[in-house]
């Protein structure tokens, strides 16, 4: 079992350092807002502007504008423990970006948002043909603009359209732009593609950004943190070239099963490098190490 761990430890460090060298290690100028890159890979443009890997950190989709890909994939930042991917051939506007009332409209394609940490007070709405949803829960969802469709495979969502409302729940999908607006049972894994999977990966480097970046706010004494810690939200690592989440205080389990950690629970746990105690990321990275989830499915 042990030495199970410490292979899937191996393989995810070795992969990191790919993440890495793709997004670039540029610190970012300002501090992450609703709407900062967080990732680019490929053909991608807000407006006429092309984006590449040193917009990461220092770019922002502002109120009105529009982020297009072509054959690329992008990943912003909604709120702090929320993060949405858009696919390749797709169009997003940005409605509102403010913390409080998060807005984005997907014109064109797909987008995927992973949704770790969410507040009864946010308000994170996505629209779609002429829809709104808005996100209540923990959660993984997928917008199809392209199919009208909203998919939801772990959380829970308000779709209005019109004077039409329904909630989704998981293992549920909405179609829109007819007659009938109502929740439907869908088969997930028709719809774990490509798109998915590179999700799925995303979490596990953002997973595990988080315990490189919560190790450096452990405090040495009298407080629990370090210097430069302002409390739950987005850190930037410089290792990965990305922001990442960090909770106050214990481990947040994403969608895919992936965790996001305190400096508490990365100083408290007896499986992280940390001072003289050689123990290993893989068994502390729970359910399944490093690695993507097999056989790729979201954690239930």
């Amino acid at each position: 079992m042990l030495q199970r761990f410490i292979r899937a430890a191996v393989i995810g460090v070795s992969l990191a350092p790919i993440a890495a060298a793709i997004v670039g290690p540029t610190p970012p100028t300002h501090p992450a807002r609703p709407g900062s890159i967080n990732y680019v890979e490929g053909q991608a443009s807000i407006g006429i502007t092309p984006l590449t890997s040193a917009s990461v950190g220092t770019v922002e989709l502002d109120r009105n504008q529009f982020l297009t890909t072509q054959t690329g994939k992008v990943e912003i930042l909604l709120l702090p423990g929320v993060f949405l991917r858009l696919a390749d051939n797709s169009s997003l506007k940005m409605i509102s970006p403010d913390l409080a009332n998060t807005e984005v409209q997907l014109d064109k394609g797909r987008a995927m948002v992973e949704v770790v940490d969410i507040h009864k007070e946010n308000s994170i709405r996505i629209g779609e043909d002429g829809a709104s949803a808005k996100l209540l829960k923990k959660g993984l969802y997928d917008f199809d603009a392209d199919h009208n469709e909203i998919r939801v495979f772990k959380g829970s969502v308000q779709v209005t359209s019109g004077s039409r409302k329904t909630t989704l729940d998981g293992g549920q999908k909405a179609v829109l732009g007819g007659e009938k607006l109502r929740a439907v049972r869908f088969e997930s894994r028709q719809y774990e593609d490509e798109f998915y999977r590179w999700s799925g990966l995303r979490s596990g480097y953002l997973s595990e950004a988080s315990v490189n970046v919560a190790r450096t706010y452990i405090g040495t004494g009298p407080g629990w943190y370090g210097p430069g810690w302002i409390g739950v939200g987005w850190y930037w690592d410089p290792w990965f070239g990305a922001y990442t989440f960090l909770p106050a205080d214990g481990i947040f389990y994403g969608p895919f099963g992936w965790g996001f950690y305190s400096p508490i629970a990365v100083y408290g746990s007896p499986y992280i490098f940390y001072g003289n105690y050689p123990h290993t990321f893989g068994e502390f990275h729970y359910p399944y190490g490093h690695g993507f989830p097999p056989p790729g499915r979201i954690r239930r």
